[in-house]
């Protein structure tokens, strides 16, 4: 990479969003957060009571504003915040130094969502929030912690899968297509058709114009591979 090409990396990308669809998705993840608070007030609260944690915040974001990201699908959302509050918990109880803590807390919550196929970066609040907060949630116990995470991450799907499918353009959770089919020996896409295309989709995608062209090259090269080595396929 040359010096152009290094101050060029830091220009704004951009995505066609209309402005309608960025002023919805603030207005729903705003009564998605007060409707999660609203609904906490009536759980049980079993000596102590429950909290809106702080990560499930960022976990809005993806919900409700690109429902479709795979980070945003149902089991990215539990599995993240689970995994990571374990690793939050263990990392708070087990390391004294609050800031050696933080750092294996937010390495360990990365390894176990990598591992269980559910990451999700707002996780990665919920086990730093664990440890930075250790003696509040210490005296609190263990299944304060576990039912204050569940009870946020859960009411919080359910909202998304309420609001998401009542607004025209969005489906939740993304539905997988098993074999999608596209001839592309005579055809090649330019990037005013992928910009095109991008506008007629009522809903946000979060990717660029840049990342989709370089998947399609990407992906024609590989099927265009893949013909040469099985010609009878």
């Amino acid at each position: 990479m040359n010096f152009k090409e290094f101050i060029l990396s830091f220009r704004v990308h951009t995505a066609p969003i209309p402005l309608t669809e960025k002023i919805r998705s603030a207005v729903i993840s705003g009564i998605a957060i007060f409707l999660l608070g609203f609904a906490i007030q009536f759980l049980p609260e079993f000596n102590f009571p429950l909290a809106m944690i702080s990560s499930i915040a960022a976990s809005t974001v993806l919900l409700f504003v690109v429902p479709h990201s795979p980070m945003a699908q149902p089991w990215p959302v539990f599995g993240g915040h689970a995994f990571s509050a374990l690793a939050g918990w263990l990392c708070g109880q087990s390391i004294q130094d609050p800031v050696l803590a933080a750092a294996c807390a937010v390495g360990l919550a990365i390894i176990l969502m990598h591992s269980f196929h559910c990451l999700h970066p707002p996780g990665a609040a919920t086990a730093l929030m664990l440890v930075l907060f250790n003696t509040h949630f210490n005296s609190l116990g263990w299944a304060w912690v576990t039912g204050a995470v569940l009870a946020n991450t859960g009411i919080a799907l359910l909202l998304a899968l309420l609001i998401n499918n009542l607004l025209p353009g969005r489906h939740y959770p993304m539905r997988h297509t098993p074999e999608p089919i596209l001839k592309t020996d005579h055809l090649q896409l330019k990037r005013e058709d992928i910009e095109w295309a991008l506008t007629q989709i009522d809903g946000v995608v979060d990717v660029t114009e840049e990342d989709l062209m370089d998947i399609y090259e990407l992906a024609i090269r590989h099927a265009k591979s893949q013909k040469k080595n099985n010609p009878k396929s």
